[in-house]
């Protein structure tokens, strides 16, 4: 009686769950374009002035996240440049071929593959917290398409603790699925407001946020899986990649608040700055996580501040 009444259970949290992501994938379409690369397909925006001078921004978001995140800095840098708002593989409308296709070397490859078809030569680009950690990667690995990196509250060291145990469960073998398939939209519908506030902290998160960046997106089972193996395995991949991190040549400025409760930094920031001699740190008192809301005309200024000292790195400029 036990096992029949909880397979039904399940099933019954399986019909809940596809007709949830049914609704979502309604109520939050695609707002841009598609770009097929090899493993995926990217979703991208473009913004600005299609002549606009200068070199083109590219916004990469955090986990649990899509493009919409980027949006509003994405449209206050438009007014003067062409900014071009991507959905990392596997969140937002990007696509990936494997959950576990994940590490930020896989995904600066995918990036910088549809940036190529894009007739993107060079870039200024800009990543959020764990977008942040593709910034290195990028630029170590394809140093003729980065002309500076710019990242806010970024992952990029070690860090004590994990990822939250229901992440670590979803990259279970057949219990992550399973998860995924049943409880984590039904469940996660009801949670998203209160992490997203908690994100902000201490600054108040804007009562739209949650519809406007269609957040939501990231309970559809497939995305909730490639997020959660995204936090998964970010420890052991920047683990990996932060001896490298000396090697970058272009310009690089970091904002963080000093009291980002959500990625620490000091650990993150500060080291890089250090490891990093031509990084311009800037930390903000009394910001959380999310200084592209609380200081977005600060980060405007820095964007055009680098694209100035590109001219004084010729290295890095040659094609």
């Amino acid at each position: 009686m036990f096992v029949s009444g909880f397979v039904i259970a399940l099933v019954v949290l399986a019909l809940v769950t596809q007709a949830g992501v049914f609704a979502l994938s309604r109520m939050y379409p695609p707002s841009g374009k598609f770009i097929e690369v090899s493993g995926g397909r990217i979703h991208y925006v473009e913004l600005g002035p299609t002549d606009a001078t200068g070199l083109p921004i590219v916004l990469v978001h955090g986990a649990s996240s899509s493009l919409e995140t980027m949006r509003p800095l994405g449209e206050a840098l438009a007014k003067t440049r062409r900014v071009f708002l991507i959905d990392r593989p596997g969140l937002g409308w990007s696509t990936r071929d494997s959950t576990t296709n994940t590490t930020p070397a896989i995904q600066a490859r995918m990036v910088d593959e549809a940036l190529g078809k894009l007739g993107i030569a060079r870039a200024i680009l800009l990543g959020h917290s764990l977008g942040g950690a593709i910034m290195p990667e990028m630029a170590l690995t394809y140093p003729q398409r980065v002309a500076g990196i710019v990242m806010l509250s970024p992952v990029l060291y070690t860090w004590p603790g994990g990822v939250g145990r229901f992440n670590n469960l979803a990259t279970v073998p057949v219990l992550g699925p399973l998860l995924a398939y049943t409880i984590t939209l039904p469940i996660g519908w009801f949670m998203v407001d209160a992490g997203s506030r908690y994100v902000f902290s201490p600054q108040t998160m804007p009562d739209s946020f949650v519809n406007d960046t269609q957040v939501r997106l990231v309970l559809r089972s497939r995305t909730f899986l490639n997020n959660a193996w995204d936090l998964a395995t970010l420890k052991a991949e920047v683990t990996k990649r932060s001896p490298d991190y000396p090697q970058i040549k272009v310009p690089v400025t970091i904002v963080t608040g000093d009291s980002d409760n959500t990625v620490s930094p000091k650990l993150h920031s500060r080291h890089f700055a250090q490891a990093v001699s031509q990084t311009k740190l800037i930390v903000l008192p009394g910001v959380g996580h999310m200084p592209q809301y609380a200081k977005p005309g600060l980060i405007v200024d820095e964007v055009e501040s680098i694209m100035r000292d590109v001219a004084r790195y010729p290295a890095a400029a040659a094609n």
